[in-house]
C-alpha cells in the first residue's frame, strides 16, 4: 500500500512539473526573441563598422590582432556571431510553434542564459488549457511509471529474500 501511495505521489509530481511546460516554453521563446534582437544589434554594428572600412566581417575579424585585448575581443565577436546564428535558428524553429511542437523541438531550449532569465521570471500556474492538461496527464503517467520502477528496483532484493524464507 505504501508503494502505491509513493508511486501515486511520483505521478502527481510528474504531472505538476510537466503541466508547466507549455507556459515555460512560451516564455522561453519570448526571451529567445529578445536575445536574438539584442545580438542582431551587435552583429549589425560590427558589420557596419567593417563595411565602412571596406572589409567583410571575416576580414575585419582577421585584422583584430596585435594585443591581448584585441585578440580577446576577436574571440568574443566570433562567439557572438556563432551564438546569434544558433539562437536565430532556434527562434525560427520555435516561433509560431504550438506547445506540442515546442516539446518535439525541446533540444532548442539549450541556451543557459535565456533559460535562466525565463526561469527567473516564470510564475507557475494551474494549467487550464488543453495543452496544460495533456502535458499534466503525460507527466503524471511518466512520473507514476518512473516512481513505480524505482520502488520495484529498491524492493527487488527484499522480495527475493522473502521468497526464499
Amino acid at each position: 500500500m505504501i508503494l502505491r501511495a509513493m508511486a501515486l505521489a511520483g505521478g502527481l509530481m510528474g504531472g505538476a512539473v510537466a503541466s508547466q511546460f507549455p507556459e515555460f516554453s512560451q516564455q522561453y521563446t519570448q526571451r529567445l526573441g529578445g536575445a536574438v534582437d539584442a545580438l542582431a544589434e551587435v552583429v549589425a554594428d560590427f558589420d557596419a563598422s567593417a563595411q565602412a572600412e571596406g572589409l567583410s566581417r571575416e576580414a575585419a575579424l582577421d585584422q583584430m590582432v596585435g594585443t591581448d585585448f584585441i585578440e580577446r575581443r576577436q574571440t568574443d565577436m566570433r562567439r557572438t556571431f556563432a551564438r546569434h546564428a544558433r539562437l536565430s535558428a532556434d527562434l525560427q524553429t520555435l516561433q509560431g510553434a504550438g506547445p506540442f511542437m515546442r516539446a518535439y523541438h525541446a533540444q532548442r531550449f539549450s541556451d543557459r542564459e535565456v533559460a535562466r532569465a525565463a526561469f527567473d521570471a516564470y510564475q507557475p500556474a494551474l494549467p487550464l488549457s488543453f495543452e496544460g492538461v495533456v502535458f499534466a496527464a503525460a507527466g503524471f503517467f511518466a512520473g507514476l511509471a518512473a516512481m513505480w520502477a524505482v520502488l520495484r528496483l529498491i524492493c527487488w532484493p527484499f522480495g527475493r529474500a522473502r521468497r526464499r524464507a
